[in-house]
């Protein structure tokens, strides 16, 4: 007798396997459902815990075939080990070193723009800081550098080093820089109009940071462009910065330059 399957269900239509996926902590997945897109808190009893960018949570099932993950269907399911490793990288990318107690601080100083990128260096390097004693301090603008850099006096042993946003050729900011001459003093800068702008468009779920017309205030031109709360900027800004693990979430042209300048202060 010839022999029949008992699923009658024809190849073509039925489903394709999809990926099982472990709902790590950070893991950026969305729920199509719903269109709920957030990065994986927590896992436990068959549910996950969503954070959006904005910082609201959401509870789903993990079903078969319940998330996207980069457009892809996929199937979470809970991670195999309960037991968290220590890293053993900082999240700069510098070898890890348990237990190392922060350095007296040296006094050579790293100044910045503003709260924001004092923030973003203290998440990213704060661990390597904190082991070199190198102080982050920021200035609320660099229109008077010149002066400051005179009232801190570097010399050999309290080099200073500056981080400038918007250091392009032919810019406010280029000018500013280039009449800091001291050799003790090291002024580098990113390209970008604001530190957010250094911040991946992919660590967020954008495609791009939108551009916003010469004339209107860069954060709120960003926050109306994709649907970000506009009158809160603070809180979109705290909102990015959880989205932010580790030097693979930022441009490369802000790396190098605070490498430089903790090279630079620590030498």
């Amino acid at each position: 007798m010839r022999q029949y399957s008992a699923d009658l269900t024809p190849p073509w239509k039925k489903p394709k396997p999809v990926p099982e996926v472990p709902a790590e902590p950070g893991l950026v997945v969305e729920e199509p459902g719903t269109g709920f897109c957030g990065a994986v808190i927590r896992c436990e009893a068959g549910t996950v815990t969503l954070e959006d960018r904005f910082g609201k949570l959401r509870v789903f099932p993990m079903e078969p075939r319940g998330f996207l993950l980069e457009g892809r269907v996929v199937t979470l399911v809970r991670p195999t080990s309960s037991t968290p490793l220590r890293p053993t990288r900082t999240a700069s990318g510098s070898v890890a070193v348990p237990g190392a107690r922060a350095r007296v601080a040296r006094a050579g100083r790293i100044y910045v723009e503003g709260r924001h990128d004092a923030e973003l260096v203290e998440k990213v390097w704060g661990d390597d800081l904190r082991i070199e004693g190198v102080v982050v301090e920021y200035l609320e603008g660099v229109d008077d550098l010149p002066s400051i850099v005179a009232e801190f006096a570097p010399g050999p042993d309290a080099r200073l080093g500056v981080l400038v946003d918007h250091l392009v050729p032919g810019s406010k900011e280029s000018r500013i820089a280039a009449s800091v001459t001291s050799e003790h003093a090291l002024v580098v800068g990113h390209p970008y109009i604001d530190i957010w702008e250094a911040v991946k468009p992919s660590s967020l779920g954008i495609e791009a940071w939108p551009r916003v017309p010469h004339g209107q205030d860069w954060k709120t031109g960003v926050c109306k462009a994709l649907g970000w709360p506009s009158e809160n900027t603070a809180a979109v800004w705290q909102a990015i910065l959880k989205r932010v693990n580790s030097y693979k979430d930022l441009e490369p042209e802000l790396l190098g330059r605070v490498e430089e300048l903790i090279d630079f202060v620590t030498a």
